[in-house]
């Protein structure tokens, strides 16, 4: 400023030059274009500065992104994918069909859906750090309670407790805690974990299926609670940072209003339409390629390539999808599946492999999209409790998709993918009427 106000004083002192207006015009010129450059360099400097925030805020929450990726992992590797491997041992055991197993498996993500909402609140009110340390003390519960089962009702309460774990210790829960402690920063550590966690099932498959050949279902359920304890409670508990206030917050807290406005809704029948998709296509998978022509061989191989194309996606939205809004990475996210259907249709069993790979990379994406795009539109007040309201339809159609498609490709065979393109290109459809500007509260 000072350099700007000797020029400026420097104009009206008499110089021997002003006597000649093209020596005046060539001064006035100088100056502008000094005055230009700082300006620009100031741009530049505001620019770096704010580039060198972004990097601060990013190494501020690696510690947190890798203590909460891990935790997810294990969150997911015992608890939801466990019934794939468990499912027949257990049922040979309790004497029963492996459909009892499922159908309480399916109750536990119903109970999971009911309590979305009332977890949401809760970690808006106290942050993660409790709801998700809780959580793993529940999964363990659960796990040891399933562990000593001995009948079909104990073996079923053992499921309801997952159910509880599950809601208080899986992505809506890790995404509401990373909301409260970031607010409208949480995309990138969102985007983070589910990165790591998607490794969950490459993890969690083999680690149980190591367990039942060598040490039985029981001692594995007994593992996994173990680990909960030892590996997921420290982690949770100390890598999450205290919410000042909360204890004060929690006893005068009211239920937030919230109303199921039209954005709300749509946001709830996108998320369950797709969530529908990728609850089927987590269980059938294998089996609707055999239907397409596909080897059983041919089939497990193709599947084996959806956990590399989620990866490959998240890492293409952490990267350059991050520089848009997240209503348009979701867009494309439902139309992969579509995409993939109309391949294999084309093309048949020669194409499962891209199918797969359309499939998985439309999954990854959509994972993050169920956090990141209500953070977008409504910011991060009350972001647990929308999250939970938003997504307990997605978890209910996730319960009842395994059956329902089950059912379906017995009667359609290969042609069921009509149906669960129709249900991805709907919550294409409905993407479009979502406004992407932030919403007033």
């Amino acid at each position: 400023m000072a350099c700007i106000r000797d020029e400026r004083k420097a104009t009206l002192e008499p110089r021997e030059d002003q006597g000649s207006r093209p020596s005046q015009v060539e001064y006035a010129a100088a100056t502008v274009d000094a005055l230009a450059t700082r300006a620009a360099n100031a741009g530049y400097e505001d620019f770096v500065g704010q580039d060198r925030k972004r990097a601060r805020m990013s190494q501020r929450q690696l510690p947190i992104i890798l203590a909460l990726g891990t935790t997810q992992t294990l969150a997911w590797a015992s608890s939801y994918y466990l019934p794939a491997l468990l499912a027949d041992p257990m049922a040979r055991d309790l004497g029963v069909s492996s459909n009892w197993i499922f159908g309480a498996f399916s109750a536990s993500l119903v109970i999971s859906a009911m309590l979305g909402p009332r977890i949401g609140r809760q970690i808006d009110l106290v942050g993660g750090r409790q709801v998700l340390s809780a959580s793993n003390l529940t999964i363990a519960a659960g796990l040891v309670l399933l562990g000593f089962a001995q009948s079909v009702p104990v073996m079923a309460i053992a499921w309801l407790v997952l159910g509880i774990g599950m809601a208080m210790g899986l992505y809506d829960a890790a995404f509401a805690a990373l909301g409260r402690i970031y607010g409208t920063e949480a995309r990138g550590s969102i985007t983070g974990i589910t990165l790591m966690a998607g490794f969950a099932s490459t993890v969690g498959w083999p680690l149980t299926a190591w367990g039942l050949s060598h040490i039985g279902w029981r001692e594995t359920c007994f593992a996994w609670a173990a680990a909960n304890i030892l590996i997921g409670l420290p982690l949770n508990f100390f890598m999450l940072p205290a919410i000042k206030g909360a204890r004060q917050a929690a006893a005068t807290a009211e239920k937030p209003h919230v109303p199921l406005d039209r954005t709300m809704i749509l946001l709830a029948f996108i998320f369950a339409a797709v969530w529908t998709v990728t609850g089927a296509m987590a269980v059938h998978f294998p089996r609707l390629l055999e239907a397409t022509g596909a080897t059983h061989v041919e089939a497990i191989a193709a599947g084996a390539l959806i956990g590399p194309a989620q990866v490959a996606a998240r890492i293409l939205e952490a990267g350059f999808l991050s520089r848009f809004h997240p209503l348009w990475s979701t867009r494309l996210a439902c139309l992969t599946h579509p995409i993939g259907a109309a391949v294999v249709a084309i093309f048949g069993a020669p194409a499962a492999s891209a199918f797969a790979l359309l499939h998985g990379s439309g999954n990854g994406i959509l994972t993050i999209a169920r956090g990141t795009l209500p953070l977008a539109i409504f910011g991060p007040k009350d972001f647990g409790y929308r999250l939970g309201v938003i997504g307990a339809p997605a978890r209910m159609a996730q319960a009842v998709a395994p059956l329902a498609f089950g059912l379906l490709i017995d009667v359609m065979g290969a042609k069921v993918l009509i149906v669960s393109s129709a249900l991805s290109l709907s919550a294409l459809a409905a993407l479009f009427l979502v406004r992407p500007e932030r919403r007033p509260h």
